[in-house]
């Protein structure tokens, strides 16, 4: 049998980036499911904020020079690879002029929400799936983190569902108690549909917020994972009306690394 293949996608993950625990869980977790016989790939945003030099970041040419549609643009996708120090894991960063050429990740410099982050969301996302497909590595489970990732199991389900490279494989979402308030524009299912998916796909999506993104994952997950033990109201109660939902689920105890790899074994097709 052929390793399981794990791919994990996360906003942020250390040493390169770090703005919540997030990033701590995309460091640790992928190098004990690697040390566990895995297969790994991970993808994160490249903020302008990581420091290039001295993370040894270098573009990928092969898989960069796609254009990813957002509404009616198309900006070109730039794709660029690092190690993690002392761990054999590669890194490869979705990245675009427009989008990530600052020096912050979701604020400005006056902490006021980007209200572009829902395009660079969906960049972000939909540079995921075209860079997977490039790299011709077909994952078995994707793990998505956070809400900037919320968008991939709706278009696992959709777009990209009788693609060779993605078929079969199963979507996970971590959910994490990192909430905004911004409420973005009457545009956004425009922007986020691709071929294969109507308006009533996007109906979770409709109130346009940090609410709106968690449901949309929630509803074309194959898995959901809470990844934190208290959540703002809004995720307390979505949390409280999927008690009884199997796609729900809470590792507690020590042994986080074991709760993983059995459950990835499980949720494999």
């Amino acid at each position: 049998m052929r390793k399981l293949r794990i791919l994990y996608v996360a906003s942020e993950m250390n040493p390169f980036l770090q703005q919540t625990q997030v990033a701590d869980f995309v460091r640790k977790l992928p190098q004990a499911m690697q040390e566990r016989g895995m297969e790994i790939r991970i993808l994160v945003p490249r903020f302008g904020i990581i420091n290039e030099r001295r993370n040894r970041l270098h573009e990928v040419v092969r898989l960069s020079g796609i254009n990813i549609s957002v509404g009616d643009e198309e900006k070109p996708l730039i794709i660029k690879v690092a190690s993690v120090p002392n761990a054999k894991l590669q890194v490869y960063f979705i990245d675009n002029e427009d989008y990530f050429q600052r020096k912050s990740v979701f604020t400005d410099k006056d902490n006021t929400f980007y209200s572009d982050n829902d395009e660079r969301a969906i960049f972000f996302c939909k540079g995921v799936m075209e860079t997977v497909r490039k790299l011709g590595w077909a994952p078995d489970i994707v793990h998505c983190n956070d809400w900037m990732t919320s968008l991939i199991p709706l278009y696992m389900k959709t777009r990209y569902k009788k693609d060779p490279i993605f078929k079969g494989a199963r979507s996970v979402l971590s959910i994490y108690n990192n909430p905004f308030s911004h409420k973005f524009g009457k545009d956004l299912l425009s922007k986020v549909k691709m071929l294969d998916i109507d308006d009533a796909m996007l109906s979770p999506l409709k109130s346009a917020d940090f609410e709106g993104f968690v449901k949309i994952g929630i509803e074309y997950a194959d898995a959901v994972i809470k990844a934190e033990e208290d959540y703002c109201n809004a995720l307390a109660k979505l949390f409280e009306s999927m008690k009884k939902n199997k796609k729900l689920n809470t590792f507690d105890g020590e042994d986080i690394e074991e709760h993983y790899f059995n459950f990835y074994n499980e949720l494999a097709p």
